[in-house]
């Protein structure tokens, strides 16, 4: 790295850019790291982390609440709001020192401030100008809102809903996709009254239909109202609370409202498009690999249409710096990137629907094994199943989709599975320990192969 200039200049140091870097670094290669924020983006300081700590916090809640059913007299006597938010960003903050280590472990070298691409591999911020051989774009994504629905105290994204600094009694979930599902689960383990509000048929409509009626299912018996294929007409905070007005009619009113109707590509205001970097639906355009339309300029994460995940986003910028590198690297396709949406009960998939597996292979078969038949799931008392699709009658394992609890420890083996195009019969020798969960995966496969164990299929 000389002055300005280095191998790799990367724009945004979420999980896509920082994982960029840090196999760029590895393969000799001088690193640039522009941020404007704290190193680890959303899935560290506004998403995955943070949200999962709440639900771990709402997770020994219900403990609490149910210890007598398991013989342990235990009571639940509240939720201490700011304890929780200790919790969560000590959490965060250790997390984030073990980065920053890591950063300077690969001697990479981070520009803080709000870059601007000005094209001709370079980047400006704050007046200086860094180029880069090669320059990675990876900025990120936001909190979506409704035109129509002003936020406020009350009406707030997940950003805001991270910070709440009060447990409210009743709140109204905008979405029912993975960030709503959350949310809603959460805060009905700490003791409020939830309604989701969803203008598609379904909860989680990217999955499975047959996850949807799971999760449905428990969370009717959880005590969460749903109510799917309504969209809100309007919504406006009152003097102590919110009023929510549905297409239909009805009205509802709670202490919060959270609109959770996605996340959108931070590509606004960071120079793409003027110093042409195609961009659709605000989404930087690529091909397979990765490439823009743009000689030696790349993106990855969440800015590329597809599933906003962290781990995806880990592994295209690993990929990108593999390329960089002149490794060529295999391009992995977006159906085998597992996907997990982590309330209570959890839901896990990897590979295509059911619906979807007809579509790609002409037809498809599937098994559903209950985890009513599997010891763990019993012990913890815990209710859902697993469905597992194949091509056809007699090709290869396509999708596996799982709800019930801790189901998403499950999904690295699914994931193998899938991305092997393994057969049933290839997988159901597979010896799973006892008692486990990961044995209702094998029982599932022992299924498909057409010699199911603890089942009546």
């Amino acid at each position: 790295m000389t002055g300005t200039h280095s191998d790799v200049l990367i724009l945004g140091g979420g999980s896509g850019g920082y994982a960029c870097a840090f196999r760029a670094a590895q393969l000799g290669l001088s690193v640039r790291l522009i941020e404007a924020d704290k190193i680890g983006g959303t899935c560290l300081h506004r998403g995955c982390i943070p949200t999962k700590a709440l639900l771990n916090a709402a997770e020994i809640a219900d403990a609490a609440r149910t210890g007598a059913e398991f013989g342990v007299r235990t009571t639940f006597d509240g939720i201490d709001i700011d304890a929780v938010h200790r919790y969560k960003n000590g959490t965060i903050d250790r997390l984030h020192k073990g980065l920053k280590g890591l950063v300077a472990h690969h001697a990479v070298s981070v520009v803080h401030g709000h870059g601007k691409y000005l094209g001709d591999r370079t980047i400006e911020v704050d007046g200086t100008r860094w180029t880069g051989t090669s320059v990675v774009l990876a900025t990120g994504s936001y909190a979506r809102t409704v035109p129509s629905i002003e936020c406020g105290e009350r009406i707030v994204t997940s950003d805001q809903a991270l910070t709440l600094g009060f447990v409210p009694e009743k709140a109204i979930v905008l979405g029912g996709g993975v960030i709503g599902v959350e949310f809603a689960s959460v805060w009905a383990s700490f003791g409020a009254d939830v309604t989701i509000v969803e203008a598609l048929p379904r909860l989680v409509a990217a999955e499975d239909p047959w996850c949807s009626k799971q999760l449905e299912r428990a969370f009717r018996k959880r005590g969460i109202s749903t109510r799917t294929g309504v969209t809100v007409a309007a919504a406006k905070e009152t003097a102590d609370g919110v009023l929510v007005e549905l297409a239909g009619g009805d009205t509802l009113e709670a202490d919060i409202l959270l609109v959770a109707v996605g996340r959108g590509p931070c590509t606004g205001d960071c120079g793409f498009a003027e110093h042409g970097i195609a961009l659709d639906r605000g989404f930087v355009v690529t091909d397979d690999r990765l490439r823009t339309g743009v000689d030696g300029v790349y993106a990855v994460g969440d800015i590329v249409a597809g599933l906003q995940l962290a781990h995806r986003g880990f592994q295209q910028g690993i990929f990108v710096a593999e390329e960089i590198a002149g490794l060529d690297p295999v391009v992995v396709a977006e159906d085998l990137i597992p996907r997990v949406t982590y309330s209570h009960p959890e839901v896990a998939s990897v590979g295509l629907t059911e619906d979807a597996a007809r579509e790609r292979h002409g037809d498809a078969t599937s098994v559903v094994y209950d985890l009513a038949g599997n010891g763990k799931s019993q012990i913890l008392r815990t209710s859902g199943g697993i469905k597992v699709v194949r091509a056809g009658d007699t090709g290869p394992v396509v999708g596996v989709h799982m709800v019930g609890d801790r189901v998403g420890e499950l999904i690295g083996e699914a994931q193998l599975t899938v991305a092997w195009e393994a057969l049933p019969t290839d997988v159901a020798p597979f010896v799973h320990a006892h008692p486990t969960q990961n044995e209702a995966l094998g029982e599932a496969m022992l299924a498909l192969a057409g010699k199911p164990f603890h089942t009546h299929a």
